[in-house]
């Protein structure tokens, strides 16, 4: 899952949050989860002065973005010192199991 801003928003991507009025976490959401955006939804939001959506996957690289196999291989790191401990182990995977999910399956790269 990635927060872009609206104006980085494309035809096809999918939202993972609701979107609510203004950006604000409450009253009734403008738009739900799981809903695929369009040029005309991405223009309706807009008018709805909605600023930032989230969306699935990592679909909007900026420069500095590390990719999932790097920020795997730093999680790694950082544990490599606690690995014999099995709580230590279970966190680690934890966080494995986060970064794969927020990512994506393909690390948040879309397939060419």
């Amino acid at each position: 899952m990635q927060k872009i801003p609206l104006m980085r928003a494309t035809a096809g991507m999918v939202l993972a949050r609701d979107v609510f009025r203004n950006d604000s976490p409450v009253g009734m959401p403008v738009c739900g989860r799981h809903t695929v955006l369009s040029d005309t939804l991405i223009a309706r939001l807009g008018n709805l002065n909605v600023t930032t959506v989230y969306v699935e996957g990592h679909p909007v690289w900026e420069d500095g973005d590390r990719s999932l196999e790097e920020m795997l291989v730093e999680l790694d790191r950082r544990f490599e010192k606690v690995r014999n401990d099995p709580l230590t182990l279970k966190v680690y995977e934890m966080f494995v199991d986060h970064l794969k999910r927020s990512m994506g399956d393909s690390g948040g790269q879309q397939a060419e």
